[in-house]
């Protein structure tokens, strides 16, 4: 058990899971990653950096330039899964009284 929950306690944060979105896209640069998400270069090479410990991404060089992607493909199947989950259950997700969007916000 406790290997899936820091598995998806890695995806519970908002940056990671947009970051793991845009990356099921295909290969990103941080700089490609901080313009999408509008967010600064070190905060996003901090989640990379977690994400790359959680072995969900890993990154090839070329010149400069570092490319991160998805080391694993069933990781977008995952994602998808979850995105038609949501479709079925989001508003009892969110209404959730101990880890919805009520209990988040107090």
């Amino acid at each position: 058990m406790d290997a899936a929950v820091s598995l998806f306690r890695s995806l519970g944060d908002p940056t990671r899971l947009a970051i793991l979105t845009r990356l099921a896209e295909g290969e990103a640069r941080v700089v490609d990653l901080t313009r999408l998400l509008d967010l600064p270069q070190s905060t996003v090479s901090s989640h990379l950096a977690c994400l790359r410990d959680c072995r969900l991404v890993d990154y090839r060089t070329q010149g400069r330039q570092s490319f991160y992607s998805l080391t694993r493909p069933e990781l977008v199947a995952l994602l998808r899964s979850a995105e038609r989950l949501l479709a079925e259950t989001g508003e009892a997700v969110a209404l959730c009284p101990v880890h919805g969007v009520s209990a988040a916000a107090s």
